[in-house]
């Protein structure tokens, strides 16, 4: 099996809805792996690593794992997870 040897994408698109959603959340967010793809977590849930690559978004963070970061081109409103409590 042959690795993928890219090196991250240090510009990674991150979309308004996403922006509003971190700043109307007032912290930091870390991209994790999830069964159904990458999803955006608050850091009080999944801690950042120290090779994490960070994207500012006001004076919030969003964490990427360096090997994550290969595949991502774009932080979008699907990475926001939905809870039953936001759907009322």
């Amino acid at each position: 099996m042959q690795s993928d040897t890219r090196e991250p994408s240090l510009s990674i698109y991150v979309s308004d809805r996403v922006r509003s959603y971190i700043l109307g959340r007032k912290r930091d967010f870390r991209v994790s792996t999830a069964c159904s793809g990458p999803i955006l977590m608050p850091t009080s849930v999944k801690p950042p690593k120290m090779t994490d690559l960070k994207i500012p978004v006001g004076d919030y963070t969003i964490y990427i794992s360096r090997y994550q970061a290969r595949y991502l081109d774009s932080i979008h409103e699907g990475m926001i997870p939905i809870f039953f409590e936001d759907l009322r």
